[in-house]
């Protein structure tokens, strides 16, 4: 079958691939579980050669199912958790050590004596960021530090640094192509946004060669071929964005003023403002939301890192349900005379309060407290997060139209959820027919850039709703208990 598309969703628990027709209809798919190691408090780590490994298989796997043979495969897009970092040998390909995943938090002190030297706002200025340990740079920088040898290898050239996409393009590629694209460089804190270029003085405050930096490419861009090894034929690899941006994309929120928010293990919410670097006063991060034929749009981004992980830990370490979609039929269950607030700080604070060294905290526990209790809880947790998102994003886009709310991602599948999640905005929230936005945002990277594929109009022609979901709670219930939220979040801060 001619004119197909593969795309690659490596994301933080699992790894996918799915084929697409012409018509974007999913063909065939594969799919691999993912491994989380914890060997420390705050630290979390994948291995690099287990992703590549399942990466492979699950490709395979997809153009199996869907009974295509590479060679009629226009193109390859690819689509990754973002900031998790990985150092590896440039002759061997080896990693040179686990890959250290976002929600690590091992660098936060390093981030606080960069802003003790007075560089938080440097940084800021030139890559939108925080100085946060969510984010790569410091990340590679521990790992430079820590590693034996690894200091030395990356001033010599033996050493690359790159985020998954980087990894899997130079593995697919059999070594022949180190680069990465805009979105994901973004994410570092070593790419100027507004030059869109590696920063020379980010990179040598945090002591990282630049030798050892990607190419940065546009989104729709030529990231080289496949090693005939690897599917029988040469693929070409034409699409590259951070799942967020990918989300965006799959989203068709080309518009400035449209927003998505994906539920996936995080939550990441990611306002289009056009052409204008909106800085935000309300800490929110400033970011590339795609780079497409040379041009940036940038976005407006919060980021909470619990929201599906909350669910997961209902089902994994408390053992309440059996399965992640059991969760929306247990809350709706609950006593509707507790209001239980879970603070999900399991790894600090995200967007809009930024704090690394917050835990998570239960609110409002009594003796009648059981798990449909806790469940809601957890599942409430999400949609108050998201009001806080929601209400940074108004303050720094005033004056410039009201936004639209598309959300995606495995939570959303939940009509209890997703109708909570509107309550507690007060604003509509739009579901499309096509979940999978984020994969589906990187195979159109790719087949749009193949020519196999409509273009930005065309594609935002075909988005389709499944459900808009209006909100039905009273004003003063919902402020009632947005207050009872910020109150839990002030006990839970570290300071």
């Amino acid at each position: 079958m001619a004119g197909t598309v593969l795309a690659i969703d490596q994301g933080t628990t699992s790894t996918r691939a799915l084929v697409f027709d012409q018509q974007q209809r999913v063909i065939g798919e594969g799919r691999r579980e993912l491994r989380q190691h914890f060997p420390r408090s705050g630290w979390v780590e994948h291995d690099a050669e287990e992703i590549w490994r399942a990466a492979l298989a699950t490709a395979r796997a997809a153009l199996r199912k869907a009974g295509v043979a590479a060679a009629d495969v226009a193109a390859i897009g690819i689509t990754n958790q973002r900031e998790t970092t990985v150092v590896w040998d440039r002759e061997t390909g080896k990693p040179v050590g686990p890959a250290i995943v976002w929600q690590d938090r091992r660098t936060a002190p390093h981030c606080e004596r960069l802003a003790e030297r007075g560089f938080a706002q440097l940084f800021e200025e030139r890559t939108g960021l925080r100085l946060d340990p969510y984010f790569s740079g410091t990340k590679l920088s521990w790992i430079l530090d820590n590693v034996p040898g690894a200091c030395e290898g990356a001033r010599s050239g033996k050493l690359l640094f790159g985020t998954i996409d980087s990894w899997l393009v130079f593995r697919l590629t059999a070594g022949r192509v180190h680069a990465t694209d805009a979105t994901n460089a973004s994410r570092t804190l070593l790419f100027d946004i507004a030059r869109n270029c590696w920063d020379e003085e980010l990179c040598r405050i945090l002591d990282i060669p630049m030798r050892m930096l990607p190419e940065v490419k546009d989104c729709a861009d030529n990231f080289g071929v496949t090693d005939r090894a690897h599917f029988g034929a040469a693929i070409a690899i034409r699409g590259v964005a951070g799942d967020q941006h990918a989300a965006t994309l799959g989203q068709a929120c080309f518009a400035p003023g449209m927003m998505k928010s994906t539920y996936g293990t995080g939550c990441f919410a990611v306002l289009n403002t056009g052409a204008d670097r909106v800085r935000s006063t309300n800490r929110l991060l400033t970011t590339i939301a795609y780079r497409l034929d040379g041009r940036t749009t940038y976005a407006l981004e919060g980021s909470i890192f619990v929201a599906g992980a909350a669910v997961q830990w209902l089902r994994d370490g408390l053992k309440f349900i059996r399965k992640a979609a059991d969760s929306g039929k247990l809350a709706a269950s609950a006593d509707p005379t507790q209001q239980i607030y879970l603070v999900p700080a399991f790894v600090g604070l995200g967007a809009p309060w930024w704090d690394a060294d917050a835990r998570g905290a239960l609110f409002g526990l009594t003796r009648n407290t059981g798990p449909a209790e806790m469940a809601k809880a957890a599942l409430e947790a999400v949609a108050f997060q998201t009001a806080d998102l929601l209400d940074a994003m108004r303050a720094d886009w005033h004056g410039r139209g009201e936004t639209v709310l598309r959300v995606d991602g495995g939570m959303v599948a939940s009509d209890w959820t997703m109708q909570r999640l509107a309550d507690i905005l007060g604003a509509p929230v739009d579901r499309p027919r096509m979940l999978e936005t984020t994969v589906l945002g990187a195979a159109w990277l790719a087949g749009s850039a193949a020519g196999v594929w409509p273009g930005m109009e065309g594609f935002a022609a075909s988005w389709s709703l499944d459900r808009r979901f209006d909100p039905v709670m009273d004003v003063d219930t919902r402020a009632h208990l947005r207050a009872g939220w910020r109150d839990a979040v002030q006990r839970t801060l570290s300071r």
